[in-house]
């Protein structure tokens, strides 16, 4: 900015200090972390945010430690106190922005840094900003000096940060190390995108070898292959650029329709489902061609993948998917995947993005080794989440459509959704056929003393129900809305999310949305 030549004291002091928080003024501690293979706090932001439209809160903010070092040092070493934060806009919308900035004492949370925390989700709160927040960082600082503390548990930052679930969307950006009070700050976010490098942990190693846990390496604390797998992780990507051009992405969805995108082939749609009853095919490929071509970001893609989650868009318009994935766990429904698609339906209805249910389950998960894993409460969660939709919501059967399980899919009951419709080659019914065929016949069975001729038997009577299956015939009797040619079902969900936002009306006051 070139210097007027009236310029005061006042303002030349203003505009000194002003320099001293951008990365130039501290090129050795931008050297050391560009030598890491990170970016700073500013270049992300700046890299995420439309041009100009930054607003920063708490610029001249350092670190509460003037009793132990001099002021102008900390003014040369801590600006910020270590978090950068403000309002601005993402692709064309306003929004807020917080990072903490790694090179300022590895951007662990001081004092200033929880009171510009506390100011700007207060302002989140008001303006209803969907916010991103870039959170590694080292947890509590210990060494700030200024502030009279014994405790700190009345910090506030925490309580208003979760306050914020379900009325505005939230997404952290992790990279390299994230310990404690910031680990809970991503944990409490709606998403959590992560480069690969990530290390993640409720308590950092320090904190561990006080527990008298040991001595672990930063880096194992809390992997990024350990945290994808059990679901912490959202969205794995590389590095902090392309982690930044992900939540982009993301926040889009949560910001409203946008011009439609190209449509993919929908004739493929016809080739995708094996006719084979037992054969395992990858559902992706389904959800990518209904949506507009590249459109969809699929969500804890290594946890629970007999369940897949995904953000997309139809016409423009964003919504979610959830589809069994018959590859894992013949498409059974876990404990793990029914929590992974109750708090997907959560962020969706929380946000007002419909849903559309791709089902192709044998049912619920049994046996001992299930059932121990709380299965009775964690797949009744997904019949929960299902009933508490206020979004619309669209099912369509794709091939089996057994039990319990099937009823989950679909919210409780093939009538709960606004559509639900079969493909022709779908199958219906109270269980898998083939046991309710040997269930059924139990004692007819054990009366046929011949083994091949027991199982000629089963295989004549499984046949007969799996012709009583049909979707065909289950539309005979109302129980679906439709049987339709594949090619057909993107412009059948299309038509009715449409009719349905015509006239949607909330009911429910705000709900968080689960954690987990």
């Amino acid at each position: 900015m070139p210097e007027p030549e009236n310029m005061g004291e006042d303002l030349a002091e203003l505009l000194r200090r002003r320099a001293l928080t951008e990365d130039d003024a501290r090129p050795d501690a931008v050297e050391r972390r560009h030598a890491a293979g990170g970016r700073t706090a500013r270049e992300n932001i700046t890299d995420l945010v439309d041009p100009g439209s930054f607003v920063e809160y708490g610029r001249f903010a350092i670190a509460a430690q003037r009793g132990r070092r001099d002021v102008q040092e900390l003014i040369e070493r801590t600006p910020g106190d270590g978090l950068l934060g403000g309002t601005a806009r993402v692709n064309g919308a306003a929004c807020a922005v917080l990072s903490y900035d790694y090179t300022v004492l590895a951007g662990t949370q001081g004092v200033l840094g929880h009171r510009k925390k506390d100011r700007l989700f207060e302002l989140i709160e008001r303006m209803r900003l969907p916010t991103v927040f870039y959170a590694e960082g080292g947890g509590g600082r210990p060494g700030d000096t200024d502030y009279p503390v014994v405790s700190a548990l009345d910090t506030r930052a925490f309580a208003l940060w979760a306050r914020l679930s379900g009325l505005v969307p939230r997404i952290a950006v992790v990279a390299g190390r994230c310990f404690a009070g910031n680990a809970v700050i991503a944990g409490c976010s709606d998403l959590i995108v992560a480069t690969e490098n990530v290390s993640i942990g409720m308590g950092g190693p320090a904190m561990i070898a006080g527990g008298g846990l040991g001595e672990v390496d930063p880096d194992e604390v809390g992997p990024a292959d350990v945290q994808a797998r059990n679901g912490v992780i959202d969205v794995l990507v590389s590095d902090e650029a392309e982690a930044t051009a992900v939540t982009k992405r993301l926040l889009a969805y949560f910001q409203g329709a946008t011009e439609p995108g190209p449509v993919p082939d929908q004739l493929r749609l016809r080739e995708l489902v094996p006719e084979r009853q037992r054969r395992a095919y990858n559902v992706k490929p389904i959800i990518e061609t209904l949506a507009d071509e590249g459109s969809v970001t699929f969500l804890r893609d290594r946890f629970a993948p007999e369940m897949a989650t995904a953000l997309a868009r139809i016409e423009g318009k964003p919504l979610g998917f959830i589809a069994n994935d018959t590859r894992y766990m013949a498409g059974a429904i876990t404990s793990d995947a029914a929590d992974k698609a109750a708090r997907f339906l959560q962020l969706c209805d929380a946000f007002g993005l419909p849903v559309v249910s791709l089902v192709d389950t044998p049912g619920m998960m049994v046996g001992p080794q299930a059932e121990a894993t709380g299965l009775v409460r964690h797949t009744s969660r997904l019949l929960v989440a299902g009933g508490a939709l206020e979004v619309p919501f669209v099912a369509v059967i794709l091939r089996r459509g057994y039990g319990l399980g099937g009823q989950a899919m679909v919210a409780g009951s093939l009538h709960e959704p606004l559509l639900t419709v079969a493909w022709p080659s779908a199958h219906l019914g109270p269980m898998g056929l083939e046991g309710a065929v040997r269930l059924g016949l139990r004692k007819e069975l054990e009366a046929i003393a011949d083994e091949d001729e027991r199982e000629q038997r089963v295989r004549e009577v499984t046949a007969a129900a799996q012709e009583n299956a049909k979707a065909l015939n289950a539309a005979t009797l109302f129980e679906l809305d439709d049987v339709v040619d594949p090619a057909e079902t993107r412009a059948l969900i299309a038509s009715t999310i449409a009719a349905a936002t015509q006239a949607h009306v909330r009911t429910r006051g705000h709900r968080f949305v689960d954690t987990w």
